[in-house]
């Protein structure tokens, strides 16, 4: 019960931090305000979010209930979590996260979000490439190597 509860509040802190409040932020600074109407860039942006947002909540109960831990890199999973969404691509629950930044950026269709998504995009990639990967190879050691060889980083293997 404990675990469960650590994973909601990691992940609704990440995801009020990210997903919510600079957006928000950066809507209001650039003035962009909500569509009048809701048009096909607005339907799309929306598909796109509940998607992203079904992914990356698919990956944290994944993380909780397979792995025995939490998204956070400092509570992270006791075990090696290749089953669910993990299955298709090792980073998932990033791509849901952009998912829903692009959703956003074009719902409102915000420039200054894309751009951020994007940020988010690059920030995502030097840190699982710097430090979220060989961290996994030190813990996990051929396990995770046999797994980075059947599933790509970010574009879906299967």
């Amino acid at each position: 019960m404990l675990l469960l509860v650590r994973t909601v509040t990691y992940a609704a802190l990440f995801i009020g931090l990210v997903f919510l409040y600079i957006p928000a932020r950066l809507l209001s600074w650039s003035g962009v305000v909500r569509p009048a109407a809701i048009e096909v860039p607005q339907v799309v942006g929306i598909i796109s979010s509940v998607i992203g947002t079904t992914i990356a909540l698919w990956c944290i109960f994944t993380f909780a209930f397979i792995g025995r831990g939490t998204p956070a890199p400092f509570d992270p999973p006791q075990r090696l979590v290749t089953q669910g969404p993990y299955r298709f691509a090792r980073n998932p629950m990033y791509i849901g996260a952009i998912l829903v930044l692009a959703g956003a950026a074009l719902f409102y269709q915000s420039l200054l979000l894309l751009a951020f998504c994007s940020l988010f995009f690059a920030a995502t990639h030097f840190f699982v490439v710097w430090y979220e990967e060989p961290t996994l190879r030190r813990i996990f050691g051929s396990g995770y190597e046999a797994y980075c060889r059947q599933v790509r980083r970010w574009w879906p293997s299967k």
